[in-house]
């Protein structure tokens, strides 16, 4: 776990956005992050942690750092550790507040985005992290009925009322666009991620469930948020086939290794057991439903990769395991 690290107790919030080659995606984000409203009367913070960039994205944040004024300022750092989650990590150790909201580089706030976050965490102090309304903007008309798989691009919308996420069953917040709180996450969140975060030729992911899961088992409560709104910029080539499907599978091989935090030694052959058993099902029950179906519904295709990965879960967890243990 981090230590608990020293903030500036004169700061109400940090925004932070990992990036990675997102010069030509900032200056959308940092112009709306600089005209939000409500905001006269907070101290508040960006950060831009540059996840080794090849493009000018150093560049960029230097233009914007000379209009910032010094009740935002905007920072940088550049974190070497590839990966979303050691992005992540990096900006919870530079963060100056309480309060973090995370930000990808492709989504866009609300101009209260800032002024609602900061008055949902007054309100639920409990709650160790919370999510809100993720739209998509399509670049192009997505497949039909893609609002079942749309969770799995980050796209949340749960309706006008403030709710728990039931992370249990791993129904959590898109960290695309989440808060957290400093010190639980410092207190309970281990320095190094099982899952990193998508890397070239890594299809796993999961990577911003897994601080959640570890908040959740420590006894914080994770919330939905409806008043947070922000909007998911979704290009055509993520409604390609072959890059839902890549998501299907990555989405998928992950679930294993989530269902283990918080599981004891002795419950996980029980936990191996039933994630297979309990994936065998779901896909035997998906094919029998869209039986013929599957070569031309995108859809059904998606939901039955995720199945099947899903239950190749725990062996490719072993495989992960066997591999580290020999290389060490």
């Amino acid at each position: 776990m981090m230590d608990k690290l020293i903030e500036n107790p004169f700061l109400d919030f940090t925004v932070a956005i990992p990036t990675y080659n997102g010069r030509n995606r900032l200056p959308q984000i940092l112009d709306l992050l600089l005209n939000q409203t409500g905001v006269e009367h907070l101290n508040w913070e960006i950060i831009i942690v540059d996840n080794n960039s090849s493009d000018n994205t150093a560049e960029l944040i230097q233009d914007y750092q000379k209009s910032c004024s010094n009740n935002f300022p905007l920072r940088y750092f550049l974190e070497t550790k590839q990966g979303a989650a050691f992005a992540r990590l990096r900006a919870v150790r530079e963060a100056g507040s309480q309060l973090i909201g995370f930000l990808d580089d492709d989504v866009l706030p609300a101009l209260d985005w800032v002024v609602q976050a900061v008055a949902f965490g007054k309100e639920y102090p409990h709650a160790g992290a919370y999510g809100g309304q993720v739209h998509a903007e399509y670049a192009v008309k997505p497949p039909e009925n893609f609002q079942r798989i749309q969770a799995f691009l980050a796209v949340t919308e749960h309706g006008p009322n403030p709710h728990l996420f039931d992370a249990d069953n791993l129904r959590l917040p898109a960290g695309a666009a989440l808060v957290v709180r400093k010190q639980v996450w410092c207190e309970n969140v281990p320095e190094r991620p099982t899952l990193s975060g998508k890397l070239p030729g890594i299809l796993v992911q999961g990577d911003d469930y897994e601080p959640l899961l570890y908040i959740h088992y420590a006894g914080w409560q994770i919330w939905y948020n409806p008043t947070m709104h922000s909007y998911h910029q979704i290009p055509h080539w993520r409604l390609e086939r072959d890059y839902l499907l890549t998501l299907a599978r990555g989405c998928g091989l992950c679930v294993f290794q989530l269902r283990l935090i918080n599981t004891k030694n002795w419950q996980k052959p029980i936990v191996f057991v039933k994630t297979i058993l309990g994936n065998l099902r779901r896909v035997l029950r998906h094919s029998i439903q869209y039986r013929g179906q599957l070569k031309n519904n995108l859809i059904a295709l998606f939901e039955m990769e995720f199945y099947l990965a899903s239950m190749m879960s725990p062996f490719y967890s072993l495989k992960l395991y066997f591999r580290q243990f020999f290389l060490q």
